[in-house]
């Protein structure tokens, strides 16, 4: 499909979304939704795609919800969030965190509500150091969603989480980073080259094991330590079938580089 609310583009074996609505901070609406689900449809299923590079354009990540797109007028009936969520939100984030290779999320400018959320979602987050990570949804009386329950008291604790979706409070890129909520900090005018770098590297590299690494971090918050035990066994006996172990071990006897397949 033609896209116009995304652009989307394919280079070496990395797939690049990058959200392009800049006149309204790049915030969700329903034609936004379809377009990432059709990409992330493309992308997953297209074994040469070996990595994700989600992004935005213009001064900002996202803004969340566009709430022009859902406008409420005095009288009328509320809208069905939960609707919206079970039909736009939820499918984005499971189709991200479910992707069976890595998602890196270059975040510029700011990602508020939703769009903080969608960012953390990935696996490797990179932000330019004016970015800007906020949870706005209590000062509309709102919870967190798109996943921000889960993942926020995963990467930085109960008592941050609370702090984060009750305040909230604006956390710069520096201090996201510096409570483990995103992998790195660079200079705004190194975003996009930097994420390019890690992106290119990552679709070099054994991609399908990188898929059994993130299938086993989300279960590990709900495991036993024997279930995951059991678990980490049987991702294992995957992993070591796979065609890019074997080429793996080759090349470290043949003490050359190797060329890894994602298979």
């Amino acid at each position: 499909m033609a896209y116009e609310t995304i652009d989307y583009q394919e280079q070496a074996g990395v797939a690049t979304i990058a959200l392009n609505r800049p006149e309204r901070l790049n915030s969700f609406n329903t034609q936004m939704h379809a377009e990432l689900r059709s990409a992330l449809e493309r992308v997953g299923s297209d074994p040469a795609l070996r990595c994700l590079l989600l992004t935005g354009r213009g001064r900002g990540f996202c803004a969340g919800q566009d709430l022009a797109d859902r406008t409420v007028a005095p009288g009328d009936a509320s809208p069905d969030l939960g609707a919206s969520i079970e039909a736009h939100y939820n499918p984005l984030v499971r189709r991200l965190r479910a992707l069976p290779k890595p998602v890196v999320c270059a975040v510029n400018g700011v990602a508020a509500g939703a769009g903080a959320n969608v960012a953390l979602a990935c696996d490797v987050v990179i932000a330019g150091r004016s970015a800007k990570f906020i949870q706005p949804f209590c000062k509309l009386g709102l919870v967190p969603d798109s996943g921000g329950t889960w993942i926020l008291p995963r990467l930085v604790g109960r008592a941050r989480a609370t702090g984060l979706a009750l305040l909230g409070t604006t956390l710069s890129a520096e201090q996201a980073a510096d409570w483990g909520l995103i992998w790195q900090v660079v200079d705004d005018d190194q975003l996009e080259s930097t994420a390019r770098e890690l992106a290119d590297g990552l679709a070099t590299q054994p991609t399908f094991g990188f898929g059994l690494i993130k299938q086993a971090l989300d279960a590990s918050g709900g495991n036993t330590l024997d279930a995951q035990l059991d678990l980490e066994r049987d991702l294992q006996r995957r992993a070591g079938a796979s065609e890019d172990y074997g080429e793996g071990v080759r090349a470290f006897l043949d003490k050359r580089a190797p060329v890894f397949k994602g298979r």
